[in-house]
């Protein structure tokens, strides 16, 4: 990604960017983002379904590595981190409705960021988990 960092600048700054994004297309919200924990929320549209009535994996999936890329930002601001690798485990259906990511970084190496995610159903169950990698890469100008 060119230009400057998309953690950097104000939180607005950072949401109105990410709103002309693949971020804004699925129609996520940051409700939360500190050095702590990063939380994401999504209304669950038809558009976000599978044919069989649940939200696709995609969704799942997208929705998680968003959460756990902001916080992988959270923890090195200066720098900019692109997903490496992610593992993702199914446990529940989510249906419509709103659903909630949260994210925290677990590990930090010199060029490694490791982080979780877990999003919730509206009604508190796990609906998947996930690991990611975020390799932290040379900023461009």
């Amino acid at each position: 990604m060119e230009g400057p960092n998309p953690a950097s600048g104000s939180e607005e700054e950072m949401v109105e960017r990410a709103g002309r994004t693949f971020w804004g297309y699925l129609g996520c919200e940051l409700i939360r983002r500190d050095a702590r924990e990063t939380v994401v929320e999504l209304d669950v549209e038809e558009r976000h379904m599978n044919l069989i009535g649940m939200m696709h994996g995609g969704v799942h999936t997208a929705l998680l590595d968003s959460a756990m890329g902001l916080a992988a930002m959270a923890a090195r601001p200066d720098e900019d981190v692109v997903t490496s690798s992610l593992n993702i485990h199914f446990t529940a259906p989510a249906l419509a409705g709103r659903v909630r990511a949260t994210a925290t970084v677990v590990h930090m190496s010199g060029r490694m960021v490791t982080a979780e995610g877990r999003l919730y159903t509206a009604d508190g169950k796990l609906s998947s988990m996930a690991t990611a990698s975020f390799r932290v890469i040379e900023r461009k100008s």
